[in-house]
């Protein structure tokens, strides 16, 4: 019989976090979740936090700012995968730390489910996204850490509401920019939450 890893999912109230748990449960993984407190107070959150617990996950106390609290979680486990917001990727630094020196941690997913930020260019767009995703990189890799990175490259659900035009949340009606030379390709990924579970 297949040993199953033991998971520890950040970002279990997000929404591919929440897929993500979700799916190791399915798959008969002992699943952990780390939350925050203030996790317990949204409705939202709470309710997914529930629902999590009730499907056998086991919820850990805890963030990315505390080490103690990371620590204990990623002792008790043999993956980590991180789901946190892209705008929250160096926020894995002290994760990556504190995986390196509990030195038991099997396979890291850092939070990246995105366009490879090692071959991606987007012209005038960055904002540094794609820079501090390789900085992340380079620091597990000079770690050591047995990791697996995941390019599914752009979602479109995020980038085609708005035509991708920064600072907009819906579709522009008079101007669109078009940023670089207009020639660009690109790959695009619709996401369909019961498809993938």
């Amino acid at each position: 019989m297949e040993e199953k890893s033991r998971v520890l999912i950040i970002g279990a109230t997000g929404k591919l976090g929440h897929h993500l748990a979700k799916f190791s449960l399915r798959s008969g993984h002992p699943t952990f979740a780390l939350i925050r407190d203030s996790s317990l107070t949204n409705p939202e959150r709470a309710e997914k936090l529930r629902f999590l617990s009730d499907a056998g996950a086991t919820l850990l106390k805890g963030s990315l700012e505390d080490e103690e609290s990371l620590t204990e979680a990623v002792k008790q486990v043999d993956v980590v995968i991180c789901a946190i917001p892209s705008k929250q990727v160096l926020d894995q630094k002290l994760l990556i730390r504190v995986i390196k020196q509990a030195g038991n941690i099997k396979r890291f997913i850092p939070s990246e489910f995105g366009a490879d930020p090692d071959k991606v260019q987007i012209a005038d767009m960055d904002y540094k996204f794609y820079s501090r995703r390789a900085e992340i990189r380079r620091l597990i890799e000079a770690e050591g850490i047995p990791y697996t990175y995941i390019c599914c490259n752009l979602f479109m659900s995020y980038l085609l509401p708005w035509l991708a035009q920064p600072g907009l949340k819906t579709p522009p009606r008079d101007k669109v920019t078009i940023f670089g030379d207009g020639n660009a390709k690109g790959v695009l990924i619709w996401t369909v939450s019961s498809f993938l579970f």
